[in-house]
């Protein structure tokens, strides 16, 4: 399943040049992967709660063209991996103009609240066939 999430630039997201930050683009991550994870039936707080927790262990950002205060950006999202043990997303951003502007991917352990790997698919099945099937879309 691919989400979407618009974000409009703000102006403390800026730096010195007028342009967004390269430390922001994590940020709106998160933001487009946790409306994801909402739009399949579950919130990060009802998983933490359940003590399942999602660190993150590698991240990649690909910054294709600068964006700027005020733009209005599309962060499409998907599950590009899916195990037992880990999770990964795949961000691309898009400006106004359809034009991919930056790409980027997080990867997640799937861990017990002393961070610690878990098999979610033997201890959470129900959780695990509902991302099983938003990854398919």
């Amino acid at each position: 399943m691919l989400f979407e999430t618009k974000i409009t630039a703000r102006y403390a997201e800026t730096d010195q040049m007028g342009v967004i930050h390269h430390a922001v683009y994590p940020v709106w991550y998160e933001v487009a992967r946790t409306d994801f994870i909402k739009a399949f039936g579950i919130s990060y707080s009802q998983m933490e709660q359940m003590g399942i927790m999602l660190p993150l262990i590698e991240l990649s950002c690909n910054y294709k063209k600068p964006a700027h205060y005020e733009d209005e950006l599309t962060i499409k999202v998907h599950i590009s991996l899916l195990t037992h043990v880990k999770i990964e997303f795949t961000y691309e951003i898009f400006n106004v103009n359809g034009e991919v502007i930056h790409v980027g991917s997080t990867l997640h352990a799937w861990t017990n609240l002393e961070l610690k790997p878990i098999s979610m698919k033997k201890q959470f099945p129900e959780i695990f066939h509902l991302i099983q099937k938003a990854q398919k879309g």
